[in-house]
Parts: C-alpha cells; structure tokens; sequence
C-alpha cells in the first residue's frame, strides 16, 4: 500500500486515538504496572563463547554442537515450567542463516509458548554475536515439543498465560501448529503420493553421476551416562548432533569438499534410548540437485550385541549445500541411485524438496511479505491452511486496536500499521458458539445475510476442515464490473478452554478458476470470524478484516461514520444467527 493511501486513513482517524476500550486501557496498564523488566517466567537464556574444540574444519561452530546447545536450554525451559523432568519428542525444521566462527558468542533464549495436557511447545532463538565488533546476527529459530514425565503419576501441565502481544501470538498459534505435528506423517505420505515428480534419471548422462552407495555411512556410538539426563534417557540434542555427523561424511562423499548444513526437517523421536544402549546410524545422499543434497538419516537401537531386533529412535532430512571461496553454492554431481530402494527414495526427496520450498515460503513468511492470492494445489494445501488461520490469531493477537464506534452494543474496532488498516466488529449473541461457528462455516449460507455476496459456489471440499470458494460480490465504488473472489475457508475448533472457535478466509488461486472479463477478481488477505463462549447460550461474536487498497475508501467511510453498512450487516448476520440456531441439532454432536 502507497504512502499516500496511508496519510488518508491516518488522517481519518486524527481525532478517534484516544478512544479506546475500557478493556484494552485495563491491559496496558496492567502490563505498565510490571515494569519494563517484565520477563516470562518460563524464559531461560545461555550463553556459550564458541572454541575450537567446539568447531569444525572451517573453524565454524559445527551444527551438532548447536542442536547440543539448543536442546539443552529448551528442556530447563519446559523443566522450569513443569516442574518435572522433561524429554524431547520433536523438533521443527529448522533453517539456518548464518554460520558461527570460533571466538564469537552464541545466545540462545527459550520460552514455553503453550502447554497441552503433558507436552508443551517451546520457542528458541538462536543469535550470534561478535565481542570484537559488537556485530549481532539471527542464526535460526527452532520449535521443539517436550513430554513432561513423572514415575508415580499422570502428568497434567498448568496453562499458559500470554501476557505480550508476542506471547498472545505465539500461545494461538502453537495450537495450530501442534494441530500439524500430530497429522505430519501422514501429510508428508499423502503429498508424496500426490505430488508429480518429473523423472529426469533417463535424460541424465551415467557416465557423470556418482552411485549413491558410495554415499553410504554407519557409525555404531555407545550410549553412556555423559550422553543422558537425570532419569537415564539419552539427550534428544545429542541423538540430533550424532545424526549431523554421519550426515555431514555422507554429503562429504558426494562433493568430496567440506559442505555446510542449511536446513533440517523435522526430528521426530519415536521412542527413547537409555544409558547402556548402542545407536545405529544410517545415512545417504537420496538426491542431489543443482545446487544442494538432501541427505536421509536413520537411528535404531539395541540393548545387546546378541539381540535381532532394532528399535526405530528417529529419522531426519538434511540439506547441504557447498560454498565456494565467495559463499555461493557450488554445482553438484548427479546422483545415480540404486533400483528399487534407492529410486524410490530420489523421488521421494524431489518432492520433499517442492514442499520444503512450498512450505518454507507459506509459514515463515510474515503476512506483509506473502503474495495475496497463492496457488493452491495438494502440496502445499497443510501449510496454506495453516498459513490462514495463524494469520487471523495474530491478528486477532494485537493489542493496540482502538474502539471507534459502538451503536446498539456492536462495538467497532481500528488498527492501523504501516501497510494495512484492519477493522474489527464485535458483538453479544443468545446463541450458542458451536451453533453460531456450524452456521457461519458454510459460506453458502452468507448470501442470506450479507448482501456483498450476491452467489457462493463451493468449488471443492478440501477435508473437513478447509473448504474453497467461488463467490461473486456486487461491483463496489463506481466500477461497473462485479467482483469475483476464490476463497479458502479454514475453520478450527478450540483446542483449550478458553479458546475461540475460529473461521477464516483468505484468496487463493486455483487453475479451474481463471479471472474473466466478466468479473474484477478481488482478494482477502485475511479475514474471519472468532467466537468466544460468554456463558450458557451466550457468544462473543467478532469479525475481523485485513483491508487491501481496493476496499480502502469503503472501510474508511464506514469507520468515519459517513456510513452504516458495517452496523447494518452485523446486525443482519445477528438475526441470521438466531432465526436458524434451532436448525443444527444433528451436527452440534460432531463438535
């Protein structure tokens, strides 16, 4: 959005700043009245001066070491909010921008972002620092599960109380995220299925391929008590620091050069290993493409030399790439794999790689920086979803909205940055919140109460969850031309007490859905509904919207008050509400 669009919705509001809400008055002072040394309680932070013995071949601090490091400051930090000990179950993928020399400072900080019933997620920042020229860089930022365990008794985690508007951010989302980590393996075999992997194998010339068996390592390492924690169990980040390693000489085979770890997907530990145990690492280069590897990783254990059966611990993804003497990636060799296995695994990396890159680009992006409408298609449907309806709870996670109006108790709400203006509705309703989430998911029935969509068509049912749209709105300050938009729904139940239903809406594009000459495709950036429970058959209903420059004249005369639309259409999705909320009997015993 332009500058000028800026200084117009910045001057309509001159005169509304101070008119906020008893409610958001109450929290800032609240948060004034901790002080500026306000700290999160589950918060631990370490420092570590990186020598050589710490480091690798290029004097760098060796990932291994890092996932040491990380690990450890996560588990104080899910220990100090459990109060028990803790082990780790998974970590997310991690990237990694920047390498780390011998001599300067690593900083890492962990906080609880959520806590579930006996498993909570934590947050790590990893920074580096340069003593001699005071110079700070981000290295990577990293999510990791742990599992609170005691002998005697079931563990029942105390929740979270978000204070910041950072912390409110990450406590709605992590709920979003744990929602993904639960159905991972299964989405990674439903995209690999589904995802059309060009074979390129007959087209590349043998003669400059290298065979992927002479990638091949394993290494046997013998579990003993400085590997393992207080109960016994072997340290997840040392477990992680043993796979980068077999990793790294596997890659080292391929480039016959140093090459630098760039990304990990997701560690998943699938049972623990004790003192006394030997771990069996397996690694090998599944694919190499122009510029980078991907490396496959597998741990089993055993108890006994004797023993037949191994226990799968854990399997990973690394990325390498090797940099030149300017830091840019080098060309890599070919990868001739071996038949049957060793196919199926190039493939699988090749797709990996396109949701890697999907994935990447949808959940790490900050709003501001996504395109409005991305294509959507089976490979990245998870994370767009994701994407929706995380984007809606920071939102909705902000604390400096200003009340604006409030008419006949719907209560309108402004907030304004550097590129957008959102608004925010509000109102109580004598329905209950599931009827009022079932009957406001299907935007089919929208029609009947908001008048700006003339026709909705569902285009496909993606799962139960997420739904795409074709909807056509009538034309919209002076353009002749009608709107159409392609829209994904995702909505979620709560996962907490406390928590809101949730219905989002965000553009997509789809292939079926061209834009024509008939319409003036419109978009959403991020839209939605929330629904909160005030009590037996009462709900807080709020509707919020990321305005684009299109609708920017249309918000700004209804919060200046040149207009009633907002108000009139609020209050016709009120009567909507509760003219059908004894039509759903059935389907409320789904929720």
């Amino acid at each position: 959005m332009s500058s000028p669009i800026g200084k117009g919705f910045s001057s309509v509001f001159l005169s509304r700043q101070s008119r906020k809400s008893t409610s958001r008055v109450e929290d800032k002072e609240s948060a004034m009245s901790d002080g500026e040394g306000y700290r999160n309680p589950t918060e631990v932070q370490m420092s570590q001066l990186v020598l050589p013995c710490h480091t690798n071949q290029r004097g760098e601090l060796s990932v291994g070491q890092l996932l040491k490091w990380i690990d450890t400051t996560a588990c104080l930090s899910a220990e100090r909010h459990a109060g028990c000990p803790c082990v780790t179950a998974s970590m997310d993928d991690i990237y990694f921008e920047h390498t780390i020399s011998v001599g300067q400072v690593v900083n890492i900080k962990a906080k609880v972002n959520r806590a579930f019933n006996s498993s909570m997620e934590v947050g790590i920042q990893v920074a580096s620092e340069d003593l001699c020229s005071e110079k700070h860089w981000s290295v990577c930022k990293a999510l990791a599960t742990f599992v609170a365990q005691r002998d005697l008794s079931k563990v029942k985690l105390k929740q979270i109380t978000p204070r910041t508007e950072e912390e409110k951010t990450e406590h709605g989302v992590a709920a979003e995220r744990r929602r993904m980590r639960l159905v991972y393996a299964d989405t990674i075999k439903d995209l690999l299925a589904n995802c059309a992997i060009q074979d390129e194998l007959e087209s590349r010339d043998c003669s400059h391929m290298v065979p992927a068996e002479k990638t091949r390592v394993e290494s046997v390492e013998l579990v003993l008590p400085p590997h393992a924690n207080h109960q016994g169990n072997t340290f997840g980040g040392q477990i992680m620091a043993w796979m980068e390693n077999v990793a790294t000489i596997a890659a080292s085979r391929l480039c016959h050069d140093h090459p630098t770890l760039k990304a990990i997907e997701m560690f998943q530990f699938r049972g623990p290993s004790q003192v006394g145990d030997r771990l069996v690492l397996k690694a090998i280069v599944n694919n190499a493409f122009k510029h980078s590897m991907e490396v496959g990783v597998s741990v089993e254990a055993y108890r006994q030399e004797a023993e037949t059966h191994r226990r799968h611990i854990n399997s990973a993804f690394m990325t390498f790439v090797v940099l030149d003497t300017n830091d840019q990636p080098r060309l890599l060799p070919w990868i001739q794999p071996q038949p049957g296995d060793g196919e199926r695994r190039y493939r699988e990396a090749s797709a990996r790689r396109k949701i890697r890159l999907d994935r990447q680009y949808i959940v790490s992006c900050k709003q501001a920086e996504i395109a409005l409408s991305v294509s959507w298609d089976p490979s990245n449907e998870v994370y767009l979803s994701y994407n929706n309806v995380s984007s809606l709870k920071m939102l909705v996670a902000k604390d400096n909205w200003v009340l604006s109006s409030e008419v006949n108790q719907v209560r309108l709400y402004t907030l304004e940055d550097d590129k957008y203006l959102s608004f925010h509705l509000e109102m109580l309703v004598h329905v209950d919140a599931a009827h009022a989430f079932l009957l406001l998911s299907d935007l089919r029935r929208r029609p009947e109460w908001d008048k700006h969509y003339r026709s909705v068509e569902l285009v496909q049912q993606v799962d139960e969850d997420d739904a795409i749209y074709h909807v056509i709105s009538p034309p919209l300050g002076g353009d002749p031309k009608p709107q159409d938009f392609v829209i994904l729904a995702s909505r979620r139940k709560p996962c907490d007490n406390g928590d809101p239903y949730v219905i989002a809406l965000r553009s997509v594009m789809l292939p079926t859905h061209p834009e024509t000459p008939e319409y003036r495709r419109g978009e959403t950036l991020c839209s939605g509904f929330c629904f909160w429970r005030q009590g037996d058959q009462m709900t807080k209903v709020s509707y919020y919207n990321q305005a684009t420059s299109s609708f920017l004249n249309y918000v700004t005369t209804n919060v200046a008050g040149l207009s009633s639309e907002f108000y009139n259409t609020f209050k016709a999705c009120e009567q909507f509400l509760l003219s059908n909320r004894n039509d759903l009997a059935p389907s409320l015993q789904t929720l």
